[in-house]
């Protein structure tokens, strides 16, 4: 888990923060059953189906640090609008857009 996503909210619940090291990532997430790369996958298509905006970027980041290419994230944004909502899948689209720009901006390649 990146070390600013875990300050975000360490500081008001630090049991949270140490559940979601220590379980989420260093548990579920190194479990053999799914790769990283289908974990992050699933992840963000819960994300935009619950709408849930502020953990997209983190999640839309690490899908690409995990191999999933920026053409199967707009892919899942696109089918997840006819499932989920279009209001869920424009604002998944928008974050989208944030994250590729700033990847962009930092001259991070995507796979």
């Amino acid at each position: 888990m990146s070390e600013n996503h875990a300050r975000s909210y360490a500081e008001t619940t630090p049991k949270l923060a140490e559940l979601g090291r220590d379980v989420l990532f260093g548990d579920v997430w190194e479990r053999q059953g799914l790769s990283k790369r289908d974990r992050s996958l699933v992840t963000v298509a819960a994300l935009i189906t619950g709408n849930y905006p502020l953990q997209m970027p983190f999640h839309m980041q690490r899908a690409l640090e995990n191999g999933v290419t920026e053409e199967e994230l707009k892919e899942v944004v696109t089918h997840l609008a006819f499932y989920a909502g279009w209001p869920c899948a424009v604002t998944a689209a928008d974050i989208l857009g944030q994250v590729l720009h700033a990847r962009a901006d930092q001259g991070v390649d995507s796979p």
